[in-house]
């Protein structure tokens, strides 16, 4: 498989704090990757840098062989690549349609001018994440937190990703809720998306990634299949307090 996503050598420093520290891993081509560590290990920080949110120190990264570094965010989501958030980001004065739309609109003003809305790519975005079409007219202020996520996954699909940057996408769900995020994740999966994943629910994680990479301040510590990651001496001392 080709390789989509490539982080090479990533530093960043936040004054006297290293973030990152000589940070690599890869991600190929529909495969989903676990990205795991304790707190403050650097997870959002690279997801940051990935999107252009902030700047490395030094490093490269690339999409699809083309380096990225220096393209503004919306340029990396032009792209192919999107991310959600650890707490949802959605625009509180719209609906869920509107909030769907921001995603989808086009390169230019003129184009947006020419096409308009479109209502059924709206809706076909909200029915692919398990909204109902009368959801579509709600606001994220009635909203419950699995819905919250449900739209940050949509606003994210609504961009039409190469490569999805999920951080914490099980935070503050039910039980019911984080099967139901977890059934259309390895929905996704099975449809040829590429995932790379931040999450602290491992037991809800392991299924849905083929490889995992664990980081502890900054670096990489171990990378394997999600048991052997798991199974590591200096995961377990990092991340289990073992």
């Amino acid at each position: 498989m080709a390789k989509l996503l490539e982080v090479e050598n990533v530093f960043k420093r936040f004054g006297g704090i290293v973030a990152t520290n000589d940070l690599s891993f890869d991600v190929e081509e529909g495969e989903s990757l676990a990205l795991i560590g304790p707190n403050g290990a650097g997870k959002t920080t690279i997801f940051s840098l990935i999107m252009g949110e902030i700047r490395q120190n030094s490093g490269s990264i690339k999409l699809q062989g083309r380096e990225i570094s220096r393209m503004p965010t919306h340029q990396r989501i032009q792209s192919g690549i999107s991310r959600t958030y650890q707490v949802p980001r959605p625009f509180a004065d719209m609906d869920v349609a509107g909030n769907i739309r921001v995603g989808m609109m086009p390169d230019s003003l003129w184009q947006m001018l020419l096409r308009g809305p479109d209502p059924k790519a709206e809706l076909d975005v909200a029915l692919s994440v398990g909204f109902k079409q009368e959801d579509l007219e709600r606001t994220p202020s009635t909203l419950s937190m699995g819905d919250l996520r449900k739209l940050e996954l949509a606003r994210t699909l609504a961009t039409k990703p190469e490569v999805m940057l999920l951080d914490e996408v099980f935070a503050g769900l039910t039980l019911a809720e984080i099967a139901q995020i977890s059934e259309l994740l390895a929905k996704k999966r099975k449809e040829g998306m590429t995932f790379v994943i931040v999450s602290h629910d491992l037991r809800s994680l392991e299924p849905l990634v083929d490889r995992a990479v664990a980081m502890n301040f900054g670096r990489q510590i171990a990378e394997g299949t999600f048991q052997e990651v798991m199974g590591d001496e200096e995961v377990r001392a990092a991340y289990l307090g073992q």
